[in-house]
């Protein structure tokens, strides 16, 4: 991961999901009663949001963003280090081909 060379005001780790028409509505449900509580309970992050992304092709299915918030790099890298793979493979084991999803990582400039 590049470490930032400014100063930011946090870090946002995004996760892009295309969620199959399939098993949306399942899948929505664990993200909040499972995965993102989950995911919360590391404490590596101080607040998420969880949206829908319009403007995408909704033929095969709907696209999702979840925004987790961490203060520092540090604090990201230590949710990366210790939890990542294990929460990512258990979606996987769970939702198979029935989602896609990627990573980016943001550093907040500034907030209005």
């Amino acid at each position: 991961m590049t470490e930032p060379n400014e100063d930011l005001n946090g870090i946002i780790y995004n996760i892009t999901t295309h969620v199959s028409h399939q098993v949306c509505d399942l899948w929505k449900s664990w993200m909040l009663e499972k995965h993102i509580p989950d995911i919360m309970g590391k404490g590596c992050f101080i607040k998420y949001q969880f949206v829908r992304i319009f403007d995408t092709d909704e033929t095969e299915g709907f696209t999702y963003a979840t925004q987790f918030y961490a203060n520092t790099n540090s604090q990201l890298k230590n949710y990366i280090n210790l939890y990542a793979a294990e929460l990512r493979d258990e979606a996987l084991n769970k939702w198979g081909n029935k989602i896609i999803s990627f990573r980016s990582t943001m550093g907040i400039i500034s907030i209005g």
